[in-house]
């Protein structure tokens, strides 16, 4: 009997299971958040608990994974609508590699080492460190690296520079551009930087989405 109990918990909460990350939105592991991953650590945990404890009623675990469900969908809600809610639970980019150089502080800020970083290029088939001009390190762990074009001229900055409404300073100081400038070139536009969801700049222009064409 313990048998079969066991089975038919296994497989009743691998489709429960299935039909919970599925209401959660979630492709693959390598996009979970710190938010989503410690959501997935306490299921499966209360998972294997009630495949252990056949004695106990299902729903001592069913309800458990409601909940978090439930917390999971609000916070990414919130998460949605705030920014500032976002960067403190999800973080966000590292710049790694800036201009082709080496962002040693950044790197022991967030203590990734250079073996770290090689393994990385290695991964995405780069040589050497003087074929990328730009790496991010990304929330989830992840090294986006934008490569130097065939002539080794200086490329665009990838970062926007307004994002969700809100100046984006940092990228604003390795543009070398600042604020007032800004404003100056969004003022040709009839726009304030509250006015902007998105925008970069590429060749002295810059381009944005408003928030109103969303």
């Amino acid at each position: 009997m313990e048998m079969f109990a066991v089975i038919y918990r296994t497989t009743f909460f691998y489709f429960f299971i299935v039909l919970a990350y599925r209401i959660m939105g979630k492709r693959e592991i390598a996009q979970l958040g710190i938010i989503d991953l410690i959501v997935s650590i306490l299921i499966a945990e209360l998972v294997a608990i009630s495949i252990e404890n056949i004695k106990d009623s299902v729903f001592l675990t069913i309800i458990p994974i409601i909940i978090l469900v439930i917390l999971e969908l609000i916070l990414a809600f919130i998460s949605i609508k705030s920014r500032t809610f976002r960067t403190i639970f999800g973080g966000k980019p590292s710049l790694i590699i800036v201009n082709g150089n080496v962002n040693y502080k950044e790197m022991v800020r967030q203590r990734y080492s250079m073996d770290d970083l090689l393994l990385s290029m290695r991964q995405k088939e780069i040589k050497s460190l003087d074929e990328v001009e730009y790496a991010f390190l990304e929330p989830n762990g992840k090294l986006s690296i934008f490569k130097y074009n065939i002539f080794k001229t200086k490329g665009n900055y990838p970062m926007p520079i307004i994002l969700d409404g809100e100046l984006q300073q940092k990228a604003l100081d390795y543009i070398k551009k600042d604020k007032g400038w800004l404003e100056k070139e969004l003022a040709k536009k009839g726009l304030v930087i509250s006015d902007v969801f998105y925008a970069f700049k590429k060749k002295n222009k810059i381009f944005l989405i408003r928030k109103s064409n969303l």
